[in-house]
């Protein structure tokens, strides 16, 4: 059967990831191509639509949501992408009960926190993403300030201390059911101001080992994805330690997450079989 691998202009060949799952994919009988989300292409063509590396969706969320609903053989589906592409999905899940990084929705001013973090709650790869000491507060309020101007939802969290020495857990799963884990080593650090482009060269910042994550970790993660929408082809669970060391959730990836699969043997062929059970 034939995918398309969902990505954008930027990145018309996909990721790193590609290849080995395009090699996956073919060992069960099917073709898999990269194919730009607002290209016009005959989607209808395809037997599934796979997004992965739609990036540019955080500037166009409204034409890119519409895109997704005129597809009717998408994973993630197109209402898992409309709940996820806006982090206010984190207040469903505290909602129910999954501990999250404790999170100011809009505030009008800076908390009294020695650290912090800013952001908009439609973002990817760190944009628009910066972490702030106390003493940097009239930088860290022009931040602030700008989100608001633009009519951006702003989130401000504490920066959790714990993360410099640990790093991120990112716990990737394949219909439900866990693969692997990696490590993401911290990028956000003091001074290093805010990113306000889309890129499709690899962040240099960003260290990734595999990880073997922690049985807490592991339980966090499947009560995270209990709380989230079915049927999930990928979800990635990304994990911090809160500071009494027990791990929080800091976001679910549900819409385009980078997977990982060259940091564990067979995570290709894990994602290659998650996708052809739902073609079959």
């Amino acid at each position: 059967m034939r995918i398309a691998i969902a990505t954008f202009a930027g990145l018309p060949d996909g990721d790193e990831d590609l290849p080995a799952l395009r090699e996956a994919l073919a060992g069960h009988g099917h073709t898999a191509e990269p194919v730009v989300w607002d290209s016009g292409a005959d989607w209808a063509a395809f037997d599934l639509v796979v997004v992965r590396n739609t990036w540019d969706y955080i500037v166009r969320l409204e034409e890119f949501l519409a895109w997704a609903d005129g597809i009717g053989n998408l994973a993630n589906r197109a209402d898992v992408l409309r709940w996820n592409t806006d982090k206010r999905y984190l207040r469903d899940l505290a909602a129910a009960g999954v501990p999250v990084v404790p999170t100011l929705w809009d505030p009008e001013d800076l908390p009294e926190w020695p650290e912090y973090v800013i952001k908009p709650a439609v973002s990817a790869g760190s944009r628009d993403t910066a972490r702030w000491s106390a003493v940097e507060a009239a930088s860290a309020r022009a931040h602030l300030d700008r989100l608001r101007a633009e009519g951006r939802t702003v989130m401000v969290q504490p920066y959790l201390d714990a993360v410099d020495s640990a790093g991120e857990t990112a716990l990737i799963f394949f219909d439900g059911e866990f693969s692997h884990a990696v490590r993401k080593a911290p990028i956000l650090t003091p001074g290093s101001g805010v990113q306000e482009i889309i890129t499709d060269e690899k962040d240099e910042r960003e260290q990734i080992t595999p990880r073997e994550p922690s049985p807490a970790e592991l339980a966090l993660a499947r009560d995270v994805l209990a709380a989230a929408p079915p049927d999930l082809l990928y979800a990635r669970v990304d994990l911090l330690p809160g500071p009494d060391g027990s791990p929080v959730l800091l976001e679910l990836e549900l819409s385009e997450p980078s997977l990982f699969l060259g940091h564990a043997p067979g995570a290709a062929g894990r994602l290659a079989a998650a996708i052809t059970r739902r073609l079959c």
